[in-house]
């Protein structure tokens, strides 16, 4: 038990260290088990940047419920095996993993083996941009990937 304090602390301070965000875990917003799960290749190349098509959220509250509606309307609708994105942004500044770092996508079409799917929760266009707190949180995400070796240092973004 002294032992998985010790790691659990430790990997803590890599993450401030890192510059790493705190990630909702699938855990903590009440995940559904995926039906599959097919390894990711890193590091990726490319940073695919999605929208949700919703309403925007504003607490880990709000946010949570619309991360449930999307894994669900991804398994049950759209036959996925599980949410379709790595992870998720909310307008409240908080990241929200979905398949996470070391699991396939299926966001985009040719580029789910090369990249990482971020989705911002929200409906945004190039006159609603993300918030503030959203876009510097995704930033940091992607800096983390990038330390973590998720993410090749000369990464390319692009809109999904």
């Amino acid at each position: 038990m002294l032992l998985l304090t010790r790691v659990v602390w430790l990997l803590a301070l890599c993450a401030v260290a890192l510059g790493c965000p705190r990630i909702v875990s699938r855990r903590q917003w009440g995940a559904r088990p995926p039906k599959s799960r097919v390894p990711l290749r890193t590091p990726v190349s490319y940073v695919i940047l999605h929208h949700t098509e919703r309403k925007r959220c504003y607490s880990e509250t709000t946010c949570i419920q619309q991360v449930r509606a999307i894994q669900n309307y991804h398994m049950d609708k759209r036959g996925l095996a599980d949410i379709s994105y790595n992870f998720l942004i909310g307008e409240d500044g908080r990241v929200y993993e979905g398949r996470g770092w070391r699991t396939k996508g299926a966001h985009t079409k040719l580029f789910n083996s090369r990249s990482l799917g971020l989705a911002f929760l929200g409906t945004f266009s190039t006159e609603t941009k993300p918030s503030v707190a959203a876009l510097n949180v995704t930033k940091r995400l992607i800096q983390c990937a990038v330390s973590k070796g998720i993410l090749s240092p000369n990464y390319t973004v692009v809109r999904g």
